[in-house]
């Protein structure tokens, strides 16, 4: 058993915080990380934000800072640098220290950064081949490893389908990831074609914690056009809670989703493709990664491409049972138990 250790200096959260309400990715998958690497066995240590000291699924999550003091262990077998520079020498006992980015790259391009990276010359762990192409080989660090998000047995407990649900369209990230261009698409493009389907929005600030309340405005602006077109089809449900999402996914018949440069992973298509809901998205960023053109869902080059495949799954049944049938059964193979197996294998 090793003592494994992950350092946080971003929004607050805890173990209990996916049950009671919406959450980012990133604090997501420090979860279910975190989580699963107890279950494998190791003592697991969480120090970040969060109010005060439990542990939750078998995690001990405690505040990073004690008084203006760092809270942090003597010791760790793997230390986990989560995000923030300021965290990277914080454990310069552990046997191993790793840097595990969530972000594009470049904000490491930064002095604060690179001076501590060069030093200590961590392992630094990316989310995928999108995301490490955005770190310049010239860049300093350690090894640089590739370790997906893994996704949540929760949303892979599905068996197909045999009828088609309603159609119904949904959204599920961050309103500023080009909501408005898909609200222009949904108008002008698809909602004629198909006027008895709706496009459902899970998506607010309250997810992104601090970052999300700075936004808010620019958020909401986007948000309160969408209300506007409730006459076209068009329902503003909020963010919710992981557990409400995987009820949603079940009655969605297509994720429509642009994509965005800034998104490394994107685990919201991920989550949908392995709850069977096959999705719509173009080339831009991570979201390749996570659909299976033609398959799973289409990547299309084009908006007039986006609408005619969106089009496409909301009315086509035998399509959508195609690509439904096969998210399911090719999307959900790597789940948080394989991601902190590989975790666990950079423990010296």
């Amino acid at each position: 058993m090793a003592l494994i250790v992950l350092a946080d200096d971003g929004i607050e959260f805890d173990g209990d915080s996916p049950r009671n309400g919406p959450l980012g990715g990133v604090e997501s998958s420090v979860v279910n990380l975190m989580e699963e690497l107890a279950k494998l066995g190791h003592n697991v240590k969480v120090r970040n934000m969060c109010k005060k000291e439990k542990v939750i699924s078998g995690v001990n999550w405690a505040p990073l800072f004690v008084g203006q003091e760092y809270n942090m262990p003597k010791h760790a077998d793997l230390y986990i640098a989560n995000r923030g520079d300021r965290l990277i020498g914080l454990m310069p006992s552990a046997r191993r220290t790793v840097f595990w980015t969530h972000n594009p790259a470049q904000y490491i391009l930064k002095w604060r950064y690179l001076s501590k990276l060069w030093r200590l010359k961590p392992a630094i762990i990316f989310i995928g081949n999108y995301h490490a192409s955005t770190y310049p080989n010239w860049a300093p660090g350690g090894d640089r490893i590739v370790i997906p998000y893994g996704i949540s047995d929760e949303f892979c407990k599905y068996s197909p389908r045999s009828e088609p649900p309603r159609r119904r369209a949904i959204f599920t990230s961050n309103p500023l990831r080009s909501l408005d261009w898909l609200l222009r698409i949904w108008v002008d493009h698809i909602f004629p074609k198909v006027p008895d389907a709706e496009l459902h929005l899970f998506s607010g600030s309250l997810t992104y914690g601090k970052t999300g309340a700075k936004k808010r405005l620019q958020m909401e602006e986007i948000i309160e056009k969408a209300r506007a077109l409730r006459g076209l089809g068009v329902v503003v449900r909020g963010p919710v809670s992981k557990p409400k999402l995987v009820e949603e996914f079940r009655e969605a018949r297509v994720m429509l989703y642009r994509g965005d440069l800034n998104e490394t992973f994107c685990l919201a298509v991920g989550e949908a493709q392995a709850s069977g809901v096959p999705a719509v998205v173009q080339e831009l960023g991570s979201v390749v990664e996570r659909v299976i053109d033609g398959v799973t869902g289409a990547i299309a080059g084009t908006e007039s491409e986006f609408a005619h495949s969106a089009v496409e799954l909301l009315n086509n049944d035998q399509v959508w049972q195609r690509q439904h049938n096969a998210a399911l059964a090719r999307q959900g193979a790597w789940s948080w138990t394989e991601a902190a197996k590989a975790f666990e294998e950079l423990i010296i």
